[in-house]
This record gives structure tokens, C-alpha cells and sequence, in this order.
């Protein structure tokens, strides 16, 4: 299960997020960076449950709305300043690929 690459891409999109987070605005740290840990670190909990088959296909669903969730709140942090360009391209790409492994599991599994 661990194996899969969507927990090996979503271990790594935490260890992007935590420290690019932690250098936000000391007034946005405990609202908008606390929002994209909690759900990024949500994400990663429902894709565990998932593997597990514990509810695997509300799972998986909850997993594509935490995942857009995730990206939106991404956005504002670009369009608040928070990140540069460069960094929203990247960890963009880091979303972008495993909402696609995400899509491919859920069609895999009939969700």
C-alpha cells in the first residue's frame, strides 16, 4: 500500500508544504497556512484509510475534495504572495500529478 506512488508523491508534497508554509506572514501562519496543513495532512490520512479499504470508495472521493481544496487555498497563497510563481508552478505540478494517480485509482476501483 505505502508503496504506491500517491503516498510516495504525497510524503513528498508534505515535505514541500510544511517549510514553504512556515514562511508565511506571522498573522496568515495560524489561518491560511494551518488550513493547507490541515488538509494536505488530511489528504494523506483518507488516501492510508483508503489503502486499508476502510470505506475505500467514500474514501477516495473525500480524498479528491480534500486534494482540490488544497489547490484553491494554494491559489490564494500565490495571489496573496505568500509563494512566488515558481513555487505555485511547482508544487502545481506535484497536485496536478497526483490528483492523476488519484483519478486512476478511483477509476481502477469504480469510484
Amino acid at each position: 500500500m505505502e508503496e504506491s506512488p500517491i503516498f510516495t508523491k504525497t510524503y513528498d508534497l508534505l515535505l514541500w508544504l510544511i517549510p514553504a508554509t512556515q514562511k508565511f506572514p506571522k498573522d496568515q501562519r495560524f489561518v491560511l497556512a494551518k488550513r493547507i496543513q490541515d488538509t494536505v495532512f488530511e489528504f494523506q490520512e483518507i488516501l492510508i484509510a483508503a489503502g486499508m479499504n476502510i470505506e475505500k470508495a467514500r474514501n477516495l472521493q473525500m480524498a479528491d475534495v480534500r486534494l482540490r481544496q488544497l489547490q484553491v487555498y494554494l491559489r490564494l497563497s500565490l495571489n496573496m504572495k505568500f509563494i512566488t510563481i515558481k513555487q505555485y508552478e511547482h508544487v502545481s505540478r506535484m497536485t496536478v500529478e497526483i490528483g492523476k494517480i488519484l483519478g486512476g485509482w478511483r477509476k481502477k476501483s469504480g469510484v
